[in-house]
């Protein structure tokens, strides 16, 4: 399996699914998940009002509406604590959870964000390590395939995940 890496904007970009870092509320807010729900328009708040919120390591999907992505996958990152508060775990899931709906919608490509490595304080290279794992694991046990690309807002987690997939490191979590 092959990762894709971009620079820029998520919303600038074109796929069958766009994975936004959601907050639990699902109410859109600041970071990558505001620029989504913007692009998107009024109408992806009203649609998200149906699932009543979405827990941590969890993800919800909804049409694309303004997008250029036929989908949104809402995927809710763990908030970083300690690193021994289960994070791992729930971010894991949160990237897993994502292609498995993907692959609901039979979707031929996916873009991903940095989850949890904003505002929400993950360490960005166990954040990346830990997405390329889940996105690659998930798709070689389920037989899914899918164009996957990795979109980094700016030129530090670009590098960092230029430097990730260059060594194929692997960290399994479980």
């Amino acid at each position: 399996m092959e990762i894709i890496l971009l620079k820029g904007d998520i919303t600038k970009f074109e796929a069958d699914v766009t994975v936004t870092a959601a907050n639990s509320y699902l109410s859109g807010g600041g970071g990558v998940d505001g620029a989504v729900h913007r692009a998107a328009g009024p109408q992806l708040i009203k649609a998200l009002s149906q699932f009543k919120g979405c827990k941590t390591g969890d993800a919800v999907i909804t049409e694309g509406f303004n997008l250029d992505s036929k989908y949104i996958i809402h995927a809710v990152g763990p908030i970083y604590n300690d690193g021994k508060s289960g994070e791992e775990k729930y971010l894991y899931s949160a990237y897993e959870k994502s292609i498995l709906l993907a692959s609901t919608v039979n979707a031929n490509s996916i873009l991903f964000p940095a989850i949890s490595a904003g505002v929400y304080g993950y360490p960005l290279e166990s954040a990346l390590k830990i997405a390329v794992n889940a996105i690659s694991n998930t798709c070689k046990e389920h037989k899914i395939n899918i164009e996957v690309s990795f979109v980094c807002f700016d030129e530090v987690t670009f590098n960092t995940m230029t430097a990730i997939l260059k060594t194929g490191e692997r960290t399994f979590i479980f």
